[in-house]
């Protein structure tokens, strides 16, 4: 079988060159001859390129995820983050063991695993079980009070400022709130930065929200019936925050099955930025949560940085994304209670 350095010698040029031309070398800079030269030696000496071959790192991550797959189907947040994983996995050849909490005998699956990416909200005690498999941890969308993980997170405090600046700056000053309850694998609530930096905001600037704060979950079916339950109250507010943007397009929905017109009688904000917000009538003003990168960032924290004695404790800037859910408030309108 020819060789690299036999087509060279039946060229009269250097193996380098050989090898730079047969791959396309965008950066070579030959006579259009020597490379007709140099393909024609390869074709009648009948050279194969060699493919290249992959070795697949010795590396073993794992995902364990909190979601079902119903659930990420539901509130594809949590699957941006997953894919944000395997992403980083798939682009450095990483082993990768993908579990989810409700899979049978799931800790099992994970035995022997060199890095475990733990997304969602865990208990303490299912943290320390994720001890026992290895000490290389990293918590996604995850505050916790221990101090010897690696967590990631987002700003919800200055992505919740933002939104709320935007709805006043649009002359809102009666503000809603729907939201999700999480609770952890021991049955506690699990605290979410983004209401109580919401209660903060509307106190701090004599924002009229509490006839106006509903939780339930973060799915579509939530959003729904917790704005038929605002509209069955006849206590509307001038513009809602949701949580997530499942919610606010259930949120949506409701309004429009009572003729309640978005942005022209209630404006709504939305949080995460999934993909289906920009294709919806109208198309949602939301917050852009980088959850596709959390799982990349966080992946690649705990491949290149094992034995860490310093945990990291990442906190990930949103960005308001503005759609045309909201508008400016027509002063015009008689306010009702």
């Amino acid at each position: 079988m020819a060789t690299i350095k036999d087509v060279a010698k039946e060229a009269n040029v250097s193996t380098a060159t050989v090898s730079r031309i047969l791959n396309d070398d965008p950066s070579l800079n030959v006579p259009q001859e020597t490379r007709q030269i140099v393909l024609e030696a390869a074709q009648k000496l009948n050279y194969v390129k060699k493919k290249k071959t992959y070795v697949r790192s010795s590396f073993t991550m794992g995902i364990v995820h909190w979601y079902s797959i119903q659930q990420e189907i539901d509130d594809p947040y949590y699957l941006s983050i997953r894919q944000g994983v395997e992403e980083f996995c798939r682009k450095n050849s990483i082993h990768l063991i993908r579990t989810f909490k409700d899979d049978i005998h799931y800790l099992e699956s994970l035995k022997g695993v060199d890095g475990l990416v733990c997304i969602g909200k865990f208990s303490v005690d299912e943290m320390q079980e994720f001890e026992k498999l290895t000490r290389n941890i990293i918590f996604l969308d995850m505050a916790t009070p221990q101090i010897s993980v690696h967590t990631i997170t987002l700003d919800f405090e200055k992505a919740i400022n933002d939104a709320l600046d935007y709805l006043v700056l649009l002359g809102h000053q009666r503000i809603g709130y729907l939201g999700g309850k999480e609770y952890l694998g021991d049955h506690s609530l699990y605290h979410d930065t983004r209401l109580s930096s919401f209660v903060h905001y509307c106190e701090s600037h004599q924002i009229e929200y509490k006839p106006y704060v509903i939780e339930d979950q973060f799915s579509s079916e939530s959003g729904y019936t917790m704005m038929c339950e605002l509209i069955h109250s006849n206590r509307l507010p001038d513009a809602i925050f949701a949580a997530s943007d499942p919610i606010a397009m259930g949120a949506i929905r409701a309004l429009q099955d009572y003729h309640i017109r978005v942005p022209e009688d209630i404006s709504i904000i939305g949080f995460d930025d999934i993909h289906a917000a920009s294709y919806m009538n109208p198309p949602l003003t939301t917050v852009f949560a980088p959850a596709f990168e959390m799982g990349e960032y966080g992946a690649n924290i705990i491949y290149h940085m094992q034995n860490m004695k310093t945990p990291l404790k990442i906190i990930l800037p949103c960005t308001l994304i503005e759609r045309e859910s909201c508008q400016k408030k027509d002063s015009s309108k008689k306010e009702t209670t």
